[in-house]
Formats: C-alpha cells, structure tokens, sequence
C-alpha cells in the first residue's frame, strides 16, 4: 500500500520534472529523494518516469498513477480537516470555481456575505470554464461553482441564481457605440465578431448562435476568445464586435453596451453543486441566490 509520505514525493517529481526542483520543494536532500522514488517504483513493479541525465518524463503508467496519488493526498488532507473541525467546532474549507465574469459579479457581494455569516470558513477559488464545472466537483477537487449552464450533469443540482438578456458590445470608435436607442443587430453582420468556442460553454454559445441566426445572419468569427471577461477585453482592443449577457461587464472606457431591438435569447447564470452538496455549499448557494434576487448592477 502506498504511503501518503510516498504520495507527496512522487506528486512533487511528477510536477516538477526534475530531482533538484522537487527535492527543494519538499525540504530535503536529492539522494533520499531519488532513492525513495526507485522503492516504489519497485514495491508497484512498473517504471512510473523515465528520466537520463537531461530530463526526467512520465511513463504512461506514471500519469495514471499522479491522478491517485494526488486523490490519495486530498482524501488524507480532508480526514485530517475534518477531525481538527470536529475536535474545535470551527473551521473548514470550501473550493470554489466559477466563470471569468462571475468575479465581477455577483460574487464579490456573494462572499462577502458569506464571510459574514461565516468567518471561520476557508474558500479557495480558482477560474474555470463551463465544461469543467461537472468533473470538478464529481472527482471533489471543487464543491461549488457558478458557470452559464441550465441543464445539470447528472451528479450534480443546478440552481438558476440570474437569467440575463444579452447586449452588443461595441468599440467605442464604432459608428454604432453612440447612437441612440436599441441596436439592430443585422446592423452587425459585416463586422469582425468575437467568438467563443462550444466546448467552453455549450449553452452560452448556442444563444450567441441563436441570437445571430433571428437576425438573418451567421457570423464568420474573426477572433476567438475563452471567456466573456476576455470577448470584452477584445472589444476594448477594437479588434471587433461581439454579443455578451449585460451583467457580465463591468464599466470600461473602450466599450459601448448597446440594447438590442428585437430582444434576445436570455442565458442563465447558474450555481452547481454536488447533488448531495454539504451545508457550506448550500449555505453558500442560499446566500448567491438572495444576492442575485435584487436587481443586478447596470
């Protein structure tokens, strides 16, 4: 049975790729280092990295083996957080992942208030896509998310928090950025669009599509962006046009929000959780869902 010392050794070779590097991150000497990973390596019986005197890689059976050892430290991080809760009463840990524009709302609000109601409580956050919310939280290396989706993954519960329209951004040299009144977007048609890929974020590109398509047009994209916080950061470039829910940006200089005449296909920003999620998430979910209730900043 592999040790969780064993574990952490072999974690540290595999990121770093080098015995030195490894070694200096653990806090210990290359020789034990080294001699402790060629003991597992026999104790499993494969070679999990192949390395010379210039490089070290990992051998197929090595990357396997990477996804467990770092499942196996989680597991023994988590034992030991939560006997030290249970011991105290206090504290925990709560991972958090969400789209690139959910930072610029509504979550600064959201934990805030959740800081409030619970001090004690540690969130780690970090920038996802979409796609990525489900694996996540099914494999716990995240336990709450706010992505643009409606439809929930099985494992998981979707909770709709803000069903958003979505608005033209525009550079602000545009002859369109500062007209007046809703914007036609046929009008738009001949620019270069800013586009993001499905796989990103399956249900956001559709309505982007729909939307196009009940103006009479498809756009040949010109550009490819990864989230709606970087399709805006483009508009800002001048590099182009592009279609964004209207909560999403935040102020700036270069880009004219404009109104569409006709209406729009609405996309949905949505917390997701495990479908057995824990009273954190729930808790955190209650409160992103009172603060989504009022009106959003225009």
């Amino acid at each position: 049975m592999v040790e969780i010392r064993q574990a952490r050794y072999f974690v540290a070779v595999a990121e770093e790729l080098h015995f030195g590097r490894a070694a200096q991150r653990l806090q210990m000497s290359q020789p034990p280092l080294s001699q402790a990973i060629k003991q597992l390596e026999q104790r499993i019986g494969c070679e999990l990295l192949y390395r010379n005197q210039r490089s070290v890689l990992l051998s197929p059976a090595g990357a396997v083996f990477l996804d467990h050892c770092r499942a196996l430290i989680r597991q023994a991080e988590e034992a030991e957080r939560a006997a030290r809760q249970t011991a105290t009463g206090r504290g925990g840990r709560l991972s958090l992942g969400a789209v690139a524009s959910a930072f610029t709302w509504p979550l600064p609000l959201v934990l805030q208030k959740f800081h409030e109601a619970v001090p004690d409580i540690e969130i780690r956050t970090r920038e996802i896509d979409t796609h990525e919310a489900a694996a996540g939280l099914l494999d716990r290396s995240l336990d709450w998310t706010v992505v643009r989706q409606t439809a929930p993954t099985r494992g998981t519960t979707a909770t709709s928090l803000f069903v958003d329209r979505f608005v033209a951004a525009l550079p602000v040299r545009h002859p369109a950025a500062d007209t007046t009144g809703p914007l036609d977007l046929s009008d738009l048609a001949p620019d270069a669009w800013i586009w993001l890929h499905r796989d990103i974020s399956p249900d956001y590109h559709d309505a982007m599509a729909a939307l196009c398509r009940a103006a009479g047009f498809s756009p040949v994209p010109a550009h490819w962006a990864r989230s709606v916080t970087s399709q805006i950061a483009m508009v800002e470039c001048g590099l182009g046009v592009t279609v964004v829910p209207a909560t999403a940006s935040a102020p700036r200089h270069a880009v004219r929000l404009r109104r569409l005449r006709h209406g729009s296909p609405t996309i949905e920003l949505t917390a997701v959780t495990r479908a057995r999620p824990g009273p954190l998430a729930e808790r955190l979910t209650a409160i992103a869902t009172q603060v989504t209730s009022a009106p959003a900043p225009s």
